[in-house]
């Protein structure tokens, strides 16, 4: 027991550091506008490692093969959208159905009542979690039908899940509410990354808490042996329903984190595609490692987005090579560094283990260090 307390604290405050260190460049960004470019890459890439936890904690921590991540972020991007946008811009943005259903912004009405800028922080967190609630909510209706399937059936039952959910938000009976194929637009952001970056680690880090709680546990079980979690009298359909409905929830918030990021909505940004990248990113952290997804997401958004960003454009490294680098080179380079990472690094950066103190105490310590860290199988 306190063995398991001592990773739990450990974990914790590993991703705390590196979100500290986020929130450092945040700082600098501030006072050295050139970085504009590099809090664009912190902000995306702190969206992908609440959504890669959350998929985690779903494919690696409990062993359910999901493909509905993407389905799940369009309800909560658009939940947040919809709720968000300000009273007197909904004619504009709902010009072709009237000016819409929805005549209320939660966080309009927050910032009247709690002062502008309180206000409207707390308006927006409060429109992020009724967005991951109604991704939940969803969760909970297809989960009772689609996780009696296993393996490849259940990742194709979501994956259909997600294809239907895209189509139907752009159905123009559904206009006056989701804007149908139309974007939406005007809803607030937190302006700096420093917003981003606390609230997603808040939220990694009650990820970080179920996957150590009782409840964790049962969800290994249920991933190591379903015959033997059972016998131990685990109730599989309810822990696998959890497990399913805590993932969705934190993929909505997810969603909407993105769609702030992105500025404008539109449920064709929402394709597979999006979810092939997530699990990219887990698949790379390391399966039921939350800190090599954190850790991937940086690291892959960082090289789509930053440093091999010249290589669709002719130049890269200083290097000015048209005919070499050109639309398209980039993916190539990205598909070559995945099949180096998969070749020598078959379960991941960091496999199945999560970043610690002790771990960074054996790594650059001395003998005597290392020694007195012991080994309890982290990095």
């Amino acid at each position: 027991m306190i063995r398991n307390n001592e990773k739990r604290k450990e974990t914790i405050l590993g991703i705390f550091l590196l979100l500290l260190l986020l929130a450092v460049m945040t700082f600098i960004d501030a006072k050295l506008p050139s970085y504009h470019i590099a809090i664009k890459v912190i902000k995306k890439a702190s969206v992908y490692a609440l959504v890669a936890v959350s998929m985690n904690l779903l494919n690696g921590f409990t062993g359910l093969f999901s493909l509905g991540q993407a389905g799940f972020m369009l309800l909560g991007a658009y939940t947040y959208a919809v709720l968000s946008i300000p009273v007197g811009k909904r004619a504009g943005v709902y010009q072709y159905f009237d000016g819409g259903w929805i005549q209320f912004s939660i966080p309009e009405f927050f910032s009247e009542h709690l002062g502008e800028t309180f206000g409207l922080n707390m308006g927006i967190i409060i429109a992020l979690l009724l967005g991951g609630l109604v991704a939940a909510f969803f969760a909970y209706l297809i989960g009772l039908p689609v996780l009696r399937l296993k393996s490849d059936y259940l990742a194709i039952a979501t994956l259909g899940f997600a294809e239907i959910l895209r189509a139907f938000f752009q159905w123009k009976k559904l206009g006056p509410l989701t804007n149908g194929s139309n974007l939406l637009k005007s809803y607030p952001d937190f302006g700096s990354a420093t917003g981003y970056i606390v609230l997603i680690g808040i939220f990694i880090a009650l990820i970080v808490l179920l996957v150590n709680s009782t409840y964790g546990r049962a969800f290994k079980a249920i991933r190591d042996d379903e015959i033997a979690a059972e016998a131990m009298g685990i109730n599989l359909a309810k822990h696998k329903r959890m497990a399913f409905i805590i993932s969705s929830f934190f993929a909505g918030i997810g969603g909407g984190m993105l769609a702030m990021y992105m500025g404008t909505l539109q449920a064709l940004s929402f394709k597979s595609t999006m979810t092939y990248e997530i699990l990219l990113v887990v698949v790379m952290g390391g399966i039921g490692s939350i800190t090599g997804s954190v850790i991937t997401s940086f690291l892959y958004i960082a090289s789509m987005e930053w440093l091999l960003r010249g290589l669709d454009s002719g130049t890269f490294l200083g290097i000015n090579a048209p005919g070499l680098f050109k639309n398209g080179f980039r993916m190539a380079v990205v598909s070559l560094i995945i099949m180096v990472v998969v070749l020598f690094f078959s379960k991941g950066i960091m496999g199945d283990r999560e970043f610690s103190v002790k771990g960074l105490i054996r790594l650059f310590g001395g003998k005597k260090a290392k020694e007195n860290a012991g080994g309890d199988g982290n990095v």
